[in-house]
């Protein structure tokens, strides 16, 4: 049982490390987001209606003000986000900051409206708060024990540790 949940915790590290990749190619990689105004269209629809009305004023007198270097960081954080996944380094900081920004992006954009039953909260929030939970999950456990570069160096350590003990012997 412990193998096979193991297993499906690197499963699901590395399928968010990918969908994290993804997300950040066309960030990083193209000009549109950071520089040519998607990340302000993003933020402004957040403000006509998607936000959770803490947020409206971060959203409006913090986010946008520092708008080019806020999508710089939003686009190299999914790209660390994505390559730690993947590559089971620092897995648990990724992971932290992963719920971060999970969170952020929830109460910037899930708002279901102040008369909603709380259930539309929850229904209203799946697409950021699936991989908030993703996220805690990783933080909470060792799901860079298999599969990655983190578990390979370790045990190439311990084979050279058993080859030089019984060298010796």
């Amino acid at each position: 049982m412990r193998d096979s949940s193991a297993r499906s915790l690197t499963v699901l590290r590395i399928a968010v490390g990918c969908i994290f990749l993804i997300f950040a190619e066309y960030k990083v990689l193209g000009m549109q987001f950071t520089r040519g105004g998607g990340f302000q269209h993003w933020i402004n629809l957040f403000l006509q209606g998607g936000a959770y009305p803490f947020m409206v004023p971060v959203l409006r007198n913090f986010v946008l003000p520092q708008a080019t270097l806020i999508a710089f960081l939003v686009a190299y954080g999914e790209l660390a986000i994505g390559l730690a996944m993947l590559s089971g380094l620092l897995v648990r900081p990724a992971s932290v900051c992963g719920m971060i920004y999970m969170l952020t992006l929830l109460f910037s954009s899930n708002y279901p409206g102040a008369n909603a039953p709380l259930w539309q909260y929850f229904g209203a929030s799946l697409d950021h708060s699936v991989l908030a939970l993703c996220f805690c999950a990783f933080a909470l456990t060792n799901p860079e024990e298999l599969w990655s570069i983190h578990g390979l160096r370790r045990r190439s350590l311990s084979r050279e540790r058993t080859s030089h003990l019984n060298r010796g012997s």
